[in-house]
């Protein structure tokens, strides 16, 4: 399974949607890229649920879990967060977590 695919199980049409916000953006392919793998772990991390059903806490437990149980870099974690906010704002027009990033 694709990452592509494990995004696409959450939610018919959403990787077109993803990739049209890139576009918008203009994101260069890397941040394409970064953002897609964050985007696609999330939804993995919350069993395939639909990310519309999936509130500000989801956001947190995910970056949480990675900071403390997987100990990724700071950096990492921001590229997380930053991901899950372009994803929330950008692909669903939904306010992402305010202060999602974990100490």
């Amino acid at each position: 399974m694709t990452i592509s695919d494990a995004l696409e199980q959450s939610r018919p049409g959403i990787v077109t949607d993803v990739k049209a916000a890139f576009q918008k953006r203009q994101l260069n392919q890397r941040a394409e890229q970064t953002y897609l793998h964050w985007i696609s772990r999330f939804v993995l991390f919350h069993e395939f649920k639909d990310p519309d059903n999936l509130v500000p806490e989801d956001q947190r437990l995910f970056l949480d879990y990675l900071g403390k149980k997987i100990q990724v870099s700071r950096a990492k974690l921001n590229q997380a967060s930053l991901a899950l906010t372009f994803f929330y704002e950008d692909v669903l027009g939904i306010p992402s977590a305010q202060d999602t990033v974990a100490a």
